[in-house]
Order: C-alpha cells, then structure tokens, then sequence
C-alpha cells in the first residue's frame, strides 16, 4: 500500500467519524440538551466539511504525471 493510498483512508474515516459526530450531538440537543451539543455539532460539521475539501486536493496526488 502507497502512502498516499492510507492517507486518504484516514481522511476518509475522519470525514465519516465527525459526521458521525454531528448528527449523534444534533439528537442530543433535540432531545433537550444544552446548546453545547448544537455548537459541538456545527464545529463537528465545518470540521467534515474542511477535510471533505483537502480530500478533494488529493485527488491528482500520487499518480504518475
């Protein structure tokens, strides 16, 4: 396996866990918790969406020019 092959994995699995993350701190808040949770889950989401990005940038990398 290339480097750059279990980089994206672990991208891929970090984009996954914080999505995750953010719908498990939405539920909380919806069933009455403190406004932590919705701005846990917000952070959670933007933070999916920056590495949903970078996993974006990889996409040319590792390949022979």
């Amino acid at each position: 396996m290339r480097l750059i092959t279990a980089h994206r994995i672990l991208i891929g699995s970090g984009i996954a866990f914080f999505l995750f993350y953010a719908a498990w701190r939405v539920r909380h808040y919806l069933d009455g918790g403190p406004g932590s949770d919705l701005v846990q889950s917000l952070v959670s989401a933007a933070v999916a969406i920056g590495l949903l990005v970078y996993y974006r940038t990889l996409r040319g990398w590792g390949r022979p020019r």
